[in-house]
């Protein structure tokens, strides 16, 4: 009987201590079942965090690229004929980052040259060029002409641009010029740099400006002159208006800002007083943006009509150039368009998905 006793005592002891090990077990278990289910739960929430981050920086680069809902929806056609275009010095450069880009993108080259806005308009009217381009709005004989053969176009703005008036970099005293003061450089009444302003030194001066076929020239005599005319040496090639300022201590010249940016290690871009304004304004590229600068000037291809619906390869072309004008234009140190004015352009091509 003791016997039993004592194994039915030691039988019931041995069940409470594996009771309570069983039980320990459980309790550890089940917090390290909570641990997991906090970390999983921590993993979503950065998982969740890390997506929504990943997709608001998407929409910021979206954003920050511009263009809106600007895209290339075209494709090329070999069997097109070669595209070329023709015109102005000024808008060579960022049409240059386009054609070589757009070359690299589809292995279609494109024909270029920057002889000039007039260039251009001449051979748009011709037919030698399927674009021409532009540092100036067209003028009504240029309509007329395209007209009178049977040529109806599209302007299309790539970017903006600020008319830049500099003077050698050893200048130390021309801080600002205003319209008048410009005019009576290059209406050819100043002989030296005293006549343009009592307090400038008695030192002769020498004007240089692009030629007759260029745009920045036209936009000059608009602008500046009142259409009286340019006098003073008068160029060409814009790379030599440039080099003729970085040579000469006593002169100044004008040319689109994106020559300025090549060569501002050897040029001092002078401040310019508008005629509404009672301060001079800095050529910057916030400036130009918000045309404060008062000669900003929009950069154009107008693109024949015919051509742009029936070669697929320039309707795409150009889909391509807008899609990536503004990276092209920073590159070459113009100014973007505004997404709201990009899509104003893109909306001009035919048959545009937008």
């Amino acid at each position: 009987m003791k016997k039993s006793l004592f194994l039915s005592a030691l039988l019931m002891s041995l069940m409470f201590i594996l009771a309570a090990c069983g039980g320990g077990g459980s309790e550890e278990s089940t917090e390290e079942s909570g641990d997991d289910a906090a970390t999983e739960e921590s993993t979503e929430e950065g998982s969740t965090e890390e997506d929504a981050s990943s997709e608001e920086g998407s929409e910021d680069e979206s954003a920050s690229n511009g263009g809106g809902e600007v895209a290339v929806t075209g494709d090329v056609n070999e069997d097109d004929p070669q595209i070329a275009g023709e015109g102005s010095s000024t808008v060579f450069p960022i049409m240059n980052v386009l054609v070589e880009d757009f070359n690299s993108e589809y292995g279609i080259p494109i024909e270029l040259g920057g002889n000039g806005t007039g260039s251009g308009f001449s051979a748009l009217i011709d037919g030698s060029a399927q674009f021409a381009n532009a540092s100036r709005p067209i003028a009504e004989d240029e309509e007329e002409q395209l007209a009178d053969g049977g040529v109806e176009w599209t302007e299309i703005q790539l970017a903006t641009d600020g008319l830049t008036v500099a003077v050698n970099q050893e200048n130390d005293f021309v801080d600002s010029l205003t319209f008048d003061e410009l005019n009576t450089i290059y209406s050819g009444e100043a002989s030296s740099w005293s006549d343009v302003r009592e307090d400038f030194p008695d030192e002769p001066i020498t004007a240089y400006g692009p030629d007759q076929s260029h745009g920045t020239h036209d936009f000059f005599n608009e602008e500046v002159m009142d259409e009286e005319g340019v006098e003073g040496q008068l160029i060409q090639d814009t790379n030599q208006v440039v080099s003729s300022v970085v040579g000469d201590p006593n002169s100044v010249g004008f040319f689109g800002y994106a020559f300025y940016l090549e060569n501002q290690d050897q040029l001092k871009a002078v401040p310019i007083q508008g005629p509404d304004s009672d301060e001079a304004v800095e050529p910057t590229e916030d400036n130009v943006m918000s045309f404060e600068y008062p000669l900003a000037r929009p950069l154009f291809s107008y693109v024949n009509n015919e051509s742009l619906n029936e070669n697929e390869t320039l309707h795409t072309f150009f889909e391509f150039a807008l899609a990536n004008s503004a990276e092209a234009a920073e590159s070459v140190g113009y100014v973007p368009l505004q997404d709201d004015v990009l899509q104003e352009q893109y909306d001009k091509l035919p048959n545009s998905d937008n």
